[in-house]
């Protein structure tokens, strides 16, 4: 599919109104739509794409969005594919806005929010596998994990593990671009 301003914001439109639960549900979702239906970017670049945008502040898919629209058409894809991202939550708020107390009393209503976050968990099992899958690539990656995953079992602050595996890709990246070199 061809890569315009207006597909961009229609792509983005379409992944932001049936995105429920943030997060980690976007990566399914955006697989499905950019990888897999219009072939404008990998699978393993929307993997990047979240990892990088969940470091950033802000709302990951809104970051997502402008990492993929830049690359896709830069500032003005950066732009429009925000715009697509931000109109259904937009309007959707409002919308609820003025009918919260009439909806929370609406019968089964809380039938409709247990169906809501079994899919939510279903696609966050998705993204969870898709992102394990491509993060494991070796046995350093593997100590790394498990270093990680016991760090924060034993409650060290977010910001360090984060910044500890930002520093330990880079010092990686670094050694296995000298060793190629040599």
């Amino acid at each position: 599919m061809e890569i315009n301003l207006k597909n961009i914001f229609i792509a983005f439109l379409k992944i932001s109104t049936i995105l429920l639960g943030g997060g980690y549900v976007i990566i399914p979702i955006a697989q499905s739509e950019l990888v897999e239906k219009r072939n404008w970017v990998t699978k393993e670049e929307i993997l990047d794409y979240y990892s990088i945008a969940q470091c950033l502040g802000g709302i990951i898919a809104v970051n997502m969005a402008i990492l993929i629209g830049c690359k896709l058409k830069g500032t003005k894809g950066a732009l429009t594919s925000v715009l697509g991202m931000s109109l259904p939550p937009f309007l959707i708020i409002v919308l609820i806005a003025n009918l919260i107390e009439k909806i929370v009393q609406i019968p089964n209503i809380d039938s409709f929010f247990w169906g809501v976050n079994l899919a939510v968990v279903i696609l966050i099992y998705l993204a969870v596998k898709e992102v394990f899958l491509y993060a494991l690539k070796d046995i350093l990656s593997v100590f790394w994990f498990v270093l990680i995953l016991v760090l924060a079992c034993l409650k060290v602050n977010p910001v360090v593990l984060i910044l500890s595996s930002l520093a330990f890709g880079l010092i990686l990246a670094r050694f296995k671009k000298e060793v190629k070199d040599e």
